[in-house]
């Protein structure tokens, strides 16, 4: 069976994210799992607010494609998304909305179609970010990808982790490690 190829980041660009943490260890526990995973920083991707007036005259941002391009090289993708005002954050909605455009002649949404995506939250809310993974499971399904069902959302996030970037609490970490490994076997069976 090929090797699942996995994008993987969080949907904040704060230096201590507590999603950056949980991508870390989604990361790492995919790998375990079997699969090639990318870890990257969307603070390494900086983008203008999406504009189509923008767009036909400059064209698509060099960061814009470069980010396309990660995401067409993957089987799947993971997101780490934090919660802000009840939805998912600005950074990570214009993301998503560059990386939907087209190029040339391509296909509409070429980056999402048929790729498998996970999706994850770690809030300081005793919520866990469910209601920003509903609007972010709404759009990954509008653009053409599948949303695995389960989604792992981490409350009380500020005071979940150890100074090293690990979940204190034994019990997630292995949930979390179950539900990367379906994860991958997933994105596997559907490349």
């Amino acid at each position: 069976m090929p090797v699942a190829r996995i994008l993987c980041f969080a949907g904040s660009t704060r230096n201590d994210s507590f999603n950056k943490k949980l991508a870390q260890l989604a990361a790492n526990a995919m790998e375990s799992a079997g699969a090639e995973v990318t870890v990257i920083d969307l603070r390494d991707f900086p983008l203008p607010l999406f504009d189509e007036d923008l767009e036909s005259n400059s064209g698509m941002p060099e960061h814009a494609s470069r980010l396309k391009q990660l995401f067409q090289n993957h089987h799947g993708i993971l997101i780490a998304s934090p919660e802000y005002n009840s939805s998912l954050s600005a950074v990570l909605k214009n993301a998503l909305d560059w990386v939907s455009r087209r190029e040339g002649n391509e296909p509409p949404k070429v980056a999402f179609l048929g790729k498998v995506a996970a999706i994850m939250s770690a809030t300081p809310s005793g919520l866990g970010g469910i209601r920003g993974l509903s609007h972010l499971r709404s759009i990954l399904q509008a653009i053409g990808m599948h949303v695995m069902p389960d989604q792992f959302m981490l409350s009380a996030a500020h005071q979940a982790f150890d100074g090293q970037g690990n979940l204190i609490d034994a019990a997630k970490l292995d949930a979390l490690a179950i539900q990367m490994k379906s994860f991958v076997e997933t994105v596997e069976k559907l490349q």
